[in-house]
């Protein structure tokens, strides 16, 4: 992705959060009061055919609003943090070329990222170099190429699990490719990288968290109420397995197990719920990270507007006379 339409001066809103706490809801109300066009980062409603699942939101739920980013590729198609940088940029061009607002809704922090950071920048690939280590991989497994990458990235490896070993291979592949280690050219990155979004505002909605398990746990109760078995089953009847990344997420792969017999119904039900917790403990670690990030609590929600109001106006009336960066 060409950094040429970059710095963008025009304001940019950001509504993130963990899964059920309520975005898709708050999102509407938002961009009917402000005039926003809808940008999801989420990470799974991409897909297609993915809907219940995903909590995708509905063509009634939209109420017009037009969304982004949502049913862009097949189950069978791998998508990142790249693609969705690379679609995200053209969605904002496509908005502002109309005269919107732009609002970045999801709870993917890592996509957030890699638009506001521009990952894809970030580091080249060497296809043979791959290929070797993963043949190393299939001979030897993967405590050994994590043991390896201990050696010459300890940085890389304490936040890298054993058992993911396409980031473990991909650290090895940094090092073996560049000499560097993967660590060292990611605080380079953080370091060099410019401002891309001069006027953005992200505000992530929070709750007490016994209260989020209990959401969590009515949208797992919904989910079966809604058809989700009927929806892992049509998947699996397309074609779709376990060996598509998009069906090793959260619920579809619980649902996929207990379909084909690996697993039964209420173990099925306690995992999917303690896993999605999990998730939603990982989402917070992110958000965590993000700069200038404005907290608000879901039952303090009606301080929105004013917060978003006051911030659209003294970006205006900074870029006031300029023009729209991406239009």
């Amino acid at each position: 992705m060409s950094d040429t339409i970059f710095p963008v001066n025009s304001p940019i809103v950001a509504l993130i959060g963990p899964t059920a706490i309520g975005k898709t809801a708050l999102s509407i109300e938002l961009a009917k009061q402000f005039d926003f066009e809808v940008i999801s980062v989420d990470s799974m409603q991409v897909y297609k055919y993915m809907d219940i699942g995903t909590a995708k939101i509905t063509k009634k739920e939209m109420e017009g609003i037009p969304h982004h980013l949502i049913d862009v590729v097949t189950p069978d198609q791998d998508f990142d943090a790249v693609a969705f940088e690379g679609l995200a940029v053209k969605a904002i061009q496509d908005i502002f070329a109309k005269g919107k607002r732009v609002l970045l809704t999801g709870g993917t922090g890592l996509y957030l990222k890699s638009l506001v950071e521009g990952l894809s920048q970030q580091l080249p690939t060497f296809p043979d170099i791959r290929a070797e280590i993963q043949a190393q991989l299939q001979k030897h497994g993967s405590k050994v190429l994590h043991e390896q990458l201990t050696v010459i990235d300890s940085s890389s490896a304490n936040r890298i699990h054993m058992n993911d070993t396409q980031r473990v291979t991909r650290g090895l592949e940094i090092y073996r490719g560049t000499g560097k280690t993967w660590s060292e050219l990611l605080e380079k990155h953080r370091q060099s990288k410019e401002l891309r979004f001069r006027n953005i505002l992200t505000i992530a909605l929070t709750c007490d968290r016994q209260k989020l398990y209990q959401r969590i746990g009515l949208r797992s109760e919904i989910m079966m109420q809604n058809g989700f078995q009927e929806e892992v089953s049509d998947l699996l009847q397309k074609g779709y397995s376990l060996e598509n990344k998009s069906m090793r997420s959260i619920g579809y792969s619980h649902m996929a197990k207990y379909l084909l017999g690996e697993m039964d119904y209420d173990k099925m039900i306690q995992m999917l719920t303690r896993d999605t917790r999990r998730y939603a403990k990982r989402q917070y670690t992110w958000f965590k990270k993000i700069e200038d990030i404005h907290w608000v609590e879901t039952n303090d929600v009606e301080t929105m507007p004013d917060l978003i109001d006051g911030f659209i106006s003294r970006a205006d009336s900074t870029t006031c006379g300029t023009s729209q960066e991406l239009s």
